[in-house]
């Protein structure tokens, strides 16, 4: 008779467990009016070389973490087509940066400025092209 109560409140403590787990959400970060996004840019043409592995894992994780919370989230696209199929693809690569304040990234880049130029060439030839842009609108497809 005593080791019902024990097993009652181990299957208790059970459920709580799986519950606790259950109800956290998981968000995937996205654009909201009034963030910021800078691109990277980085076009394609002869003799152009790009190492994405690097780019991803060594590079943008750098920066990343030179932006701190200004930062909401970062993204890294590979080119892989252009307009046609005969096009060749514009950008061989382009990373994302979503921040909140652009003076306060403006300050994270220029304090950072040498390791960031630096470690350019440690993946590619190409110069890139910076463009910032503000967030007006982030509008879903809603049809089903």
């Amino acid at each position: 008779m005593n080791s019902m109560p024990k097993y009652l409140l181990m299957a208790l403590a059970l459920i709580s467990l799986i519950a606790c787990k259950t109800s956290q959400v998981s968000t995937t970060p996205s654009p909201a009016a009034g963030m910021f996004k800078v691109a990277i840019l980085y076009p394609n043409g002869d003799d152009k070389t790009f190492d994405m592995d690097y780019y991803e894992k060594k590079h943008m994780p750098m920066v990343a973490g030179h932006l701190g919370s200004n930062l909401k989230f970062y993204e890294i696209d590979k080119g892989t087509a252009g307009r046609t199929p005969a096009d060749k693809v514009p950008f061989v690569a382009i990373g994302y940066f979503y921040i909140s304040d652009v003076a306060e990234y403006n300050k994270a880049i220029a304090q950072n400025r040498d390791a960031i130029i630096g470690d350019i060439k440690n993946y590619t030839n190409i110069q890139p092209v910076i463009n910032i842009s503000e967030i007006r609108q982030v509008v879903g497809n809603n049809t089903k």
